[in-house]
């Protein structure tokens, strides 16, 4: 909030400042905190459908979501409909800047049987968005500001979408 702005003051190094130690800190599974963590990793999220969406029947239906990276530019997005199982490469949108949101989407054919839909993005640096399950085992279940695992939404037959751990 610039409005809120009285002064500037340029440091060489981090500072010990409430929102760079509570949002730049990440508590790993052994107990001990990463530091002054800025740069966010590649991450995706399907934004339709999602949580509050009810498909209307089988039939084709547009996924779409946002991809990102604190290293680069996203290089692709992957969709999945069969909770991890098979991956397809999905169009982005241009222009896909180093750094940005990167808005992702693709036709899919809903046959109106429960499905779990994903996304997985790439960056230009060969990072891959890690599954919950490598994010826990690398940094235990304590991040959430650098949050960047594969998000999963579950379809229900009746077209209803629920976040779920798959």
């Amino acid at each position: 909030h610039v409005k809120w702005l009285r002064r500037l003051k340029v440091t060489p190094t981090p500072s010990m400042t409430k929102d760079e130690t509570s949002k730049y800190t990440d508590l790993q599974a052994d107990g001990k905190a990463l530091m002054f963590t800025f740069p966010m990793g590649v991450k995706s999220v399907i934004t339709r459908p999602s949580p509050g969406v009810t498909l209307q029947g089988p039939g084709l239906y547009e996924v779409s979501g946002i991809a990102w990276s604190g290293h680069g530019a996203v290089k692709k997005v992957e969709v999945s409909a069969d909770g991890g199982q098979t991956w397809a490469d999905v169009a982005l949108s241009a222009p896909v800047l180093p750094r940005a949101l990167t808005r992702f989407r693709t036709a899919w054919k809903w046959n109106g049987a429960p499905a779990v839909l994903k996304s997985r993005a790439t960056d230009d640096t060969g990072a891959v968005q890690p599954t919950r399950d490598t994010l826990v085992a690398a940094h235990g279940t304590n991040v959430s500001y650098h949050y960047n695992a594969i998000q999963a939404w579950q379809v229900e037959a009746n077209g209803e979408v629920k976040n779920v751990y798959a």
